[in-house]
Formats: C-alpha cells, sequence, structure tokens
C-alpha cells in the first residue's frame, strides 16, 4: 500500500496556490499595464514567458517525485484561480467607486 505523507501533500497544495497567485496575479498586472504600454504584444509576450517558465518548473519541481504532490499542486494552482480572480474583481470595482467619485 502506498502512503501518502500529509505534510508533503500539504506543502505541495501551498506551492501551488503560490505558483498560482504568482501566475494569475503576474497576468492581472500585464493586462492593467498594456493599456499604458508602448508595445503591448512585446509585454504580453514576455509576461508569459515568464509566468509560463515559472509555473512549469514549479510543476516539475513538486511533481517529480510522484503524481500525488503534482495533483495537489494542481489543485493549488485553481484554489489561486479563484482566489486571485475573485480579489481582482473587488479591486476593480473599488478602483471604479473611486475614480466616478463627485
Amino acid at each position: 500500500m502506498i502512503m501518502i505523507d500529509p505534510l508533503t501533500m500539504a506543502l505541495s497544495l501551498i506551492a501551488g496556490i503560490g505558483l498560482g497567485t504568482i501566475f494569475f496575479s503576474g497576468l492581472w498586472w500585464t493586462v492593467r499595464k498594456a493599456m499604458t504600454f508602448p508595445r503591448p504584444a512585446h509585454l504580453f509576450f514576455g509576461s508569459l514567458i515568464l509566468r509560463m517558465s515559472i509555473a512549469l518548473l514549479g510543476f516539475y519541481w513538486i511533481g517529480k517525485d510522484d503524481w500525488k504532490q503534482l495533483i495537489a499542486c494542481l489543485i493549488g494552482f485553481t484554489i489561486a484561480r479563484l482566489a486571485v480572480t475573485w480579489v481582482t474583481r473587488q479591486l476593480d470595482r473599488v478602483t471604479k467607486e473611486v475614480s466616478h467619485a463627485p
């Protein structure tokens, strides 16, 4: 029987949350900066390469020992996506309310 170490799974989940937070926060930052950037295509491409490199290297490093760690990392990545989406919507809503104040 294969033993699943709860500490390892928890650390993999936390690492996935960290990777997802970096990836999706970077995407949000890129979209916001692209509006004022002189060459937005370069910004999008550079951001894509950087974010994908960090995420893929992180997944490789975490999941190389066991596929269950990779799954825990992917679950954390998905949790971070939901969290960053929620937080950025709240920030955008607050920003719009402040900018439209009389």
